[in-house]
């Protein structure tokens, strides 16, 4: 696929088939993603590909806590709600994915039922969870290096068929994620990856979230 058309028609899938995917093409993604870029080649990911009873154990476990009242518990200091022009996207991307899943304003279990999904990252055969050392505290340049290869995996899976969200719902609960996915305390968690093969009757797949004008964002200097 050219990199243009890769780039434009990718999307978040919040949908999948219930088709197991080869360790093999996971393998093939990895070994293309691991050419991000990363300050001085510290190359400071980990990173946990997660399939079957594990993925569930970790499903229910972020569901029930979360469900129960349990305070997210993450592993690095988080903004815990958007203001401003980026609050504006995200009620964006929201009401897009409600009016395709036909999911009205009033209906609370239906959207209860949203949220859940994305907590058992959207019920994926595989999750890739990522983690940096802690010893890289504070993270601020690991952690852009980790989002680096985040959308090298997004790309390289999407063009070999496979969806991909990147998802931190479904680390919303540390604790779970870190046992069953034989996580290291020496570890920090930061997000995790959902990917399967899309399935095409799910309506939200049909969103393409919509992106800032160039000159909304972009500042040229020194150009005549």
């Amino acid at each position: 696929m050219e990199f243009d058309t890769l780039v434009k028609t990718r999307r978040s899938v919040r949908g999948y088939k219930t088709d197991p995917v080869p360790r093999e093409l996971i393998e093939e993604i990895i070994e293309v993603a691991k050419g991000a870029p990363s300050s001085m080649n510290t190359q400071p990911w980990n990173l946990y590909v997660i399939t079957g009873e594990p993925l569930d154990k970790i499903r229910h476990g972020n569901t029930e806590r979360m469900v129960a009242g349990v305070k997210p518990q993450r592993d690095f200091p988080t903004k815990e709600a958007y203001e401003g022009i980026h609050r504006q996207r995200q009620i964006e991307i929201a009401v897009q994915l409600f009016e395709a899943m036909g999911i009205e304003r009033d209906d609370k279990e239906r959207r209860t039922d949203w949220v859940m999904r994305g907590f058992r990252q959207f019920d994926a055969p595989v999750s890739i969870v990522l983690t940096y050392d802690k010893i890289l505290e504070p993270a601020a340049i690991g952690q852009f290096d980790l989002g680096a290869i985040s959308y090298a995996l997004c790309l390289a899976a999407w063009e070999r068929g496979l969806g991909t969200v990147i998802n931190g719902q479904g680390v919303m609960q540390t604790p779970v994620v870190r046992e069953h996915a034989k996580i290291p305390d020496d570890q920090n968690i930061l997000t995790c990856i959902a990917m399967g093969y899309p399935n095409d009757d799910f309506s939200a797949n049909s969103v393409k979230s919509r992106r800032a004008e160039i000159g909304d964002f972009v500042s040229f200097v020194g150009f005549d």
